[in-house]
């Protein structure tokens, strides 16, 4: 006969010291959140590699890098909501995963050249800062993962926009 295990993080229940390490762990984009200074800043910096990566999977059709992205946004706000009770702070400083899902959005669909990303950073991060509508509008109603996650990835909408003009524009 089997032992039933428990499940973990379960609503309503703690989460046991491995799952809780790695929710840290990615949260916190492997420790970077925990930087003093523009945790958010530092932790978006995951996010080129991530986006060179997903840029890659349009080979495969233009669904690969969207389901990449999808499930990447839907696994953060996960990790965002645990993270949130781990940490115990609503959207606190130290997770940076948001961030990350943010400058995808920001990237989605665009070519990975170092204009493009490095553009895509700068204006994901002011947007991020500035909070546009609705993005302060889901950071503030939106409770647990999902309103860490999405008020960045409507930034990331707004910084793919800015970036998409200077690509069409010539400028990129």
């Amino acid at each position: 006969m089997h032992a039933r295990l428990p499940v973990a993080c379960a609503p309503g229940r703690a989460c046991g010291p491995v799952v809780t390490f790695l929710v840290r762990l990615f949260a916190s984009g492997f420790f970077l959140g925990y930087i003093p200074v523009a945790p958010g800043t530092f932790g978006s910096l995951i996010g080129i590699p991530l986006a060179v990566a997903q840029a890659r999977l349009v080979a495969w059709g233009w669904w690969a890098p969207f389901a990449s992205f999808a499930l990447f946004v839907c696994v953060a706000s996960w990790i965002a909501g645990r993270a949130e009770k781990v940490f115990g702070r609503k959207d606190s400083s130290r997770i940076v995963i948001d961030e990350v899902a943010g400058y995808l959005a920001a990237t989605l669909f665009l070519p990975a050249t170092w204009g493009v990303l490095l553009a895509a950073f700068a204006f994901f991060r002011l947007f991020d800062v500035l909070k546009p509508f609705p993005a302060a509008h889901i950071d503030r109603q939106l409770h647990g993962g999902w309103g860490v996650v999405l008020d960045d990835v409507v930034a990331g909408i707004y910084a793919q926009a800015c970036v998409r003009l200077l690509v069409v524009a010539g400028w990129l």
